[in-house]
């Protein structure tokens, strides 16, 4: 008969560390591991794009595997991308290189809905979740991460169409027309849970929710028109059981509201002292983050220096070790394998 605090004791440190529990050390992982900054990544992918790459499950579970194997982190995050649901029901999407998300037909009305259909799995991305199966059963006990893009950062990329630095056009929907905008924000919600759901049915043992652009709203108004959607995409998942990160970039002021709005473990970027996230998100909810991902660019004692500062900062239990963001293209990987090492053996050390 199985042993289940046995499997309790012995579960990943992430999954650990995710649910508040003492773990044998802190547990690492990077955003954009899988990807720019690996030399067998960049060999795999050829001139292809990333549409076809997430396209092959086969060039998909390779890529997501790579950096497992190289940097030895604790958790895997699929290699796909927060607009590949998007992609997949038609809307016209394209991640085009140097640029980011780009769609033919921005949202300009309410009769462009009706090119927003709901997401079938099976139908729509079974290249995905064949993806999650098979790097599954390559991982063993190392967790895999299953992510979709909040609501509102994939509606300001519909809306405004291509990445921008105002938000301007989404604002002003936001604003003007509340009701187009909570329609869209319903539906792109939808549209995510069904991803996220799909993902975990596949073998995804955690979930994460990239809200990369929400830190350029007031707390108010992320309060008012934002935080209902990102909580009906959280909350559709909280029957399943697996711990559900919630990540913004520049959201110091969002923190507790991303926390309300279901959140397990709270991303902080690296504008924010952790100690100082902790003090504002409270006793019952994890941190993950935040060394700057431009430190990894300097000497390695610098590194270390401020990895160490992380570390003390997070305060050991309830910790994901992360960069603030994603990697940086130009990173040597070689600083990557050795910040794991480091975070590992200083950690270890003290028991937890």
């Amino acid at each position: 008969m199985a042993d289940p605090d046995r499997a309790e004791r012995d579960a990943a440190p992430f999954l650990r560390a995710c649910r508040r529990l003492p773990t044998r050390h802190t547990p690492v992982w990077f955003m954009r591991q899988a990807g720019r900054s690996l030399p067998e990544y960049r060999a795999a992918r050829g001139s292809g794009s990333i549409s076809e790459a997430i396209r092959d499950p086969d060039l998909a579970a390779e890529i997501t595997l790579q950096p497992v194997r190289r940097h030895g982190v604790d958790a895997a995050i699929l290699f796909s991308d927060i607009v590949t649901p998007l992609d997949a029901v038609g809307f016209g999407v394209e991640v085009v290189p140097g640029v980011g998300p780009v769609v033919a037909e921005p949202v300009r009305s309410a009769a462009d809905l009706d090119r927003l259909r709901p997401l079938e799995p099976p139908v729509d991305m079974p290249h995905v979740t064949e993806t999650v199966a098979r790097v599954v059963a390559e991982l063993g006990d190392t967790p895999l991460i299953g992510f979709a893009g909040a609501p509102f950062t994939l509606a300001s990329y519909l809306v405004e169409g291509r990445p921008s630095r105002t938000y301007a056009r989404t604002k002003a929907l936001m604003l003007g027309d509340p009701g187009l905008w909570g329609r869209l924000l319903e539906r792109l919600a939808s549209i995510a849970a069904a991803s996220l759901r799909a993902q975990v049915g596949a073998g995804a043992t955690a979930v994460q929710l990239f809200d990369s652009w929400a830190g350029a709203l007031s707390p108010d108004d992320y309060e008012r028109h934002v935080l209902p959607a990102s909580r009906s995409v959280l909350e559709a998942v909280a029957d399943l059981g697996v711990p559900r990160i919630h990540f913004g970039v520049g959201t110091a002021e969002l923190l507790p509201l991303m926390r309300d709005a279901g959140a397990d473990v709270v991303g902080v970027d690296w504008r924010t002292p952790l100690d100082a996230a902790r003090a504002r998100l409270g006793p019952g909810t994890a941190v993950q983050g935040n060394l700057d991902p431009a430190s990894c660019l300097a000497p390695f004692d610098v590194v270390a220096e401020r990895a160490r500062d992380v570390l003390r900062r997070g305060g050991g239990t309830g910790h994901v070790f992360n960069l603030g963001h994603g990697v940086l293209p130009e990173t040597d990987p070689g600083v990557l394998t050795a910040l794991v090492d480091l975070v590992h053996e200083e950690t270890g050390a003290t028991g937890r």
